[in-house]
């Protein structure tokens, strides 16, 4: 259930027959000239809710912004720093603690590789912290990947690109603005660069024109799938002595 929308007593007796909770990030970050600032937030928000519809879970509300380093010049993007980030964690992580929860999976509608590193940091540490907690790290749009490889007619499909795009399409038909060209980042390898927008200029990485709504309803499903599985061995993971 949506810890948003729940009463007192609801949580009370969610509590009872579960520990485990989806804690969401997304950012507010540009996907191309065709996708909202909130893609990476709607589409993992979106799953978990589907999960949760299936099993007794807790949804906290989901966090909009993230670390994001290679499209921080582009318009729109609004980033937060690796350590803002791994507070966030460590508060609400001790908070979702003091009321009774112990699974805590970390899942991420953003997958920059900074961002990232700051929710495994964060979640180590709160592993540190609890000797009685489970935690999961979780990228969803990799997981969405790797269910859909077979399906994705794009070989190297990545940010705005037909996934995420699909996925829009059915879940928000109404926030896709047309299609974004074909597109995929130019950095130079090991290399960091200052304008970032000047080796990537249109913010997308693969390409849009493949994606249609029938796609991001399957990818949806198959993503919800897995994850409602993972949970299963996730709640019954016994770290080895």
């Amino acid at each position: 259930m949506l810890i948003t929308e729940m009463t007192m007593p609801e949580f009370a007796a969610l509590r009872q027959r579960t520990q485990t909770v989806f804690l969401p990030f997304g950012s507010t970050e540009e996907h191309g000239r065709h996708l909202p600032l909130d893609t990476d937030t709607i589409q993992v928000y979106e799953v978990v809710k589907r999960v949760a519809a299936r099993r007794p879970v807790f949804v906290a509300p989901p966090l909009h912004y993230g670390v994001c380093r290679s499209t921080a010049d582009h318009p729109g993007t609004i980033g937060i720093s690796s350590p803002t980030l791994k507070m966030l964690v460590n508060d609400l992580g001790r908070s979702l603690y003091g009321q009774g929860l112990r699974n805590f999976v970390l899942i991420s509608g953003h997958a920059g590789k900074t961002h990232m590193n700051a929710l495994l940091e964060a979640g180590e540490e709160l592993l540190t912290a609890f000797d009685d907690v489970r935690v999961a790290v979780i990228c969803e749009y990799e997981l969405a990947r790797e269910v859909c490889r077979e399906r994705v007619a794009t070989a190297d499909d990545s940010h705005a690109g037909e996934i995420e795009t699909s996925r829009l399409e059915y879940l928000y038909p109404a926030l896709v603005k047309g299609r974004s060209p074909e597109e995929y980042p130019d950095f130079p390898r090991y290399i960091l660069v200052r304008r970032k927008r000047a080796y990537w200029p249109g913010g997308v990485w693969g390409n849009p024109a493949q994606a249609s709504a029938a796609k991001g309803e399957e990818y949806c499903r198959l993503v919800v799938d897995r994850l409602a599985a993972f949970l299963d061995e996730f709640e019954n993971f016994a770290e080895r002595e």
